[in-house]
């Protein structure tokens, strides 16, 4: 099994496809690949203004707000007032998509997955969580300081918007009172 540490504080913020803001690269498949190229995409984004989101044909998107409230408006599909007790929002990332700010600037969580070469599953852990051996990547993401994930009999301590990255088979144990949020990651080549 093949862990890999994402702190936080080694993130460097790198300006919106559309130049409306900063996003901070959590993880990406493959290493290396840039907008373009990546199979999937985990990444932070600062929303400090009320404006339409980048467009990312051929891109499906999971949005987790992490703090501040949005109303997302989504071509074809509706409005939806998001916060950070919101579920993860799943919406096709190529459609007409604008934010309105609701309760100031928003940080958000966004997993983008290139469709056909990979799937994304999100949620919020809301107690003590048990990932099963399972195909593909594993990210736990940190909400708080505090949040300790165990693997093959390791604990690693994760800090605030720390994440914790599981390639290949493996089992994952989390306990974080609410305060993590776990993503499944599958690409074709991965054996479920």
């Amino acid at each position: 099994m093949t862990l890999t540490l994402l702190r936080a504080a080694d993130r460097a913020a790198v300006p919106w496809k559309n130049g409306g803001g900063v996003t901070r690269e959590v993880a990406a498949w493959p290493p290396g690949s840039g907008f373009d190229d990546f199979a999937w995409r985990v990444s932070m984004a600062e929303v400090r203004e009320d404006g339409p989101f980048s467009s990312f044909p051929g891109i499906d998107r999971v949005l987790t707000v992490l703090e501040g409230a949005m109303r997302l408006t989504i071509q074809d599909a509706g409005v939806f007032d998001l916060s950070s007790r919101s579920a993860p929002l799943a919406f096709d990332g190529g459609v007409l998509t604008s934010a309105q700010l609701t309760a100031g600037p928003v940080l958000d969580l966004n997993v983008m997955t290139r469709r056909g070469a990979a799937f994304a599953r999100v949620d919020r852990v809301v107690a003590h969580l048990t990932v099963p051996p399972t195909a593909g990547a594993c990210l736990v993401f940190a909400l708080a300081d505090g949040v300790a994930v165990q693997s093959a009999g390791e604990v690693h301590e994760l800090h605030r918007h720390d994440g914790l990255l599981s390639r290949a088979v493996g089992s994952i144990q989390a306990s974080a009172d609410a305060q993590a949020i776990v993503v499944w990651l599958t690409t074709p080549d991965d054996r479920i």
